[in-house]
């Protein structure tokens, strides 16, 4: 099949050097494929060179046109045949100049005309990276400026929009799920390895490096003082007694089996049951009097310990070893690890749980926060701030580098086949410019020869 002029030279390199791009044919229809960085030249693109090629063509047949007019009138005038054939010639003539003029210009954006190499001709295959380069300075000074982006987001409103949007149940029940999927997705992609390892690190590290005495001394002091403490004594107490009274034998044998060889064994008995009733009955009025006087010696103790843990040095010392003792037990660094995957399994069901506390109290605080933004107006305030600011940031931190990427884009394009897309997009309108400039100028050759006549010239 026989290809367009335009299919030959797309393969040819252009300035850019972006390297060779595979002609597209016009009986194969889609593009073929081209090498990253390079336009793909599309069937839409070849509809639209088929239309530009149509316009090619009625343009050029007007300037045909206005060509043989311009014959025949000349013709005419010299055959005799009046006056008016001067008016025709003229304007013809102009008109002749006028379309040549805007083809040489409309064919300079994309081609040398004719072949010559004249000045100042295929400025877009040539000047390509110029372009380029430009566009992104044009981009960065007058769309990438911390100024123009804080007008359009502050002209957008973003939070009322937010505000609103959120507000409406079925909106947030729409980000509370696509929150609880990425949830899902990142904890699934987490290696309960690595993750464990670094839970436990951190929580040994942040034990290492602070000092547990003092806390649990004012946390004693503060339970002994609220008289949180009581209850656990209470239930001591009672353990006591009830223990007591299963093993009141245990408690004889313990006595009696601790006194000298050389008592009566009666008298380790009595003695023995002397002792368990004593014993029980002290416990029983421990458990029964919230003002036993042994009560208010465990009171004294749990304080005189709280005080210790916080100003004792040698106390401070012994807590701090048995910690790092506790801490470096491997059970305990396996309880550390463990909780993760606890933690996890609990976080990823709660997710995937449409009723549960986490999407509910989820759901609710978007709700919350909706309303909050539609109405406040001083948060409206502060979110639209805080947009702008990182808005500008990344704009005025990475200007340079989306700048960059436009220029070095273009730059990677081929020359010839950017030409064919420009001028596949555009070159219809392009070709306007010569019928205008064909029917404008034959007027403006008409005005003049008339007014010339008219002044006698």
């Amino acid at each position: 099949m026989e290809r367009t002029k335009s299919d030959e030279t797309g393969q040819k390199s252009g300035a850019g050097g972006a390297g060779r791009v595979t002609a597209a044919r016009r009986d194969t229809g889609p593009a073929v494929a081209v090498p990253r960085g390079a336009f793909t030249y599309s069937a839409a693109d070849e509809e639209k060179q088929r239309g530009v090629r149509h316009m090619k063509t009625f343009a050029g047949g007007l300037l045909l046109l206005v060509a043989v007019v311009y014959a025949l009138a000349a013709w005419g005038r010299s055959s005799g045949a009046g006056a008016w054939t001067g008016y025709v010639a003229a304007a013809a003539e102009a008109g002749m100049v006028g379309a040549l003029a805007d083809w040489f210009a409309v064919t300079a954006l994309f081609r040398r005309p004719l072949g010559l190499p004249i000045p100042h001709t295929a400025i877009i295959p040539t000047k390509k990276d110029t372009l380029g380069r430009t566009l992104g300075d044009f981009v960065g000074e007058n769309f990438l400026s911390s100024e123009v982006v804080r007008q359009r987001l502050r002209s957008v409103g973003i939070s009322t929009r937010l505000g609103a949007w959120l507000s409406a149940p079925v909106n947030a029940d729409r980000v509370t799920a696509e929150l609880s999927t990425a949830l899902r997705g990142a904890l699934t992609v987490l290696r309960d390895s690595d993750v464990q390892a670094v839970v436990g690190e951190a929580i040994t590290r942040r034990a290492d490096a602070q000092e547990v005495a003092p806390g649990l001394g004012k946390m004693l002091e503060k339970v002994v003082a609220d008289g949180a403490h009581r209850k656990v004594v209470d239930l001591v107490c009672v353990r006591a007694h009830d223990w007591l009274v299963r093993h009141g034998d245990s408690v004889m044998e313990a006595v009696t089996g601790g006194a000298p060889g050389w008592t009566p064994r009666f008298v380790d008995r009595r003695v023995g049951d002397r002792v368990y009733k004593e014993l029980l009955r002290f416990v029983s009025e421990m458990r029964d009097m919230p003002e036993h006087p042994a009560r208010g010696a465990v009171d004294r103790f749990l304080c005189d310990f709280a005080g210790d843990l916080q100003s004792d040095t040698d106390t401070r010392a012994r807590v701090e070893r048995l910690k790092t003792e506790i801490l470096g037990r491997g059970e305990v660094q396996e309880l550390i690890a463990s909780t993760w995957g606890s933690v996890r399994a609990m976080v990823v069901a709660a997710a995937e749980d449409e009723r549960s506390e986490l999407r509910m109290r989820t759901r609710a605080g978007l709700l919350s926060l909706g309303a909050r933004m539609a109405s406040d107006e001083r948060l409206r305030g502060k979110v639209d701030g805080w947009l702008e600011d990182a808005a500008v940031h990344v704009v005025t931190t990475y200007q340079n580098e989306i700048t960059l990427l436009i220029t070095d884009t273009v730059a990677a394009w081929d020359a010839e086949q950017t030409s064919r897309k420009i001028e596949a997009h555009i070159g219809r309108d392009l070709q306007f410019i010569r019928i205008n400039g064909t029917v404008v100028g034959a007027l403006a050759g008409l005005v003049i020869y008339s007014v010339s006549r008219a002044f006698g010239a």
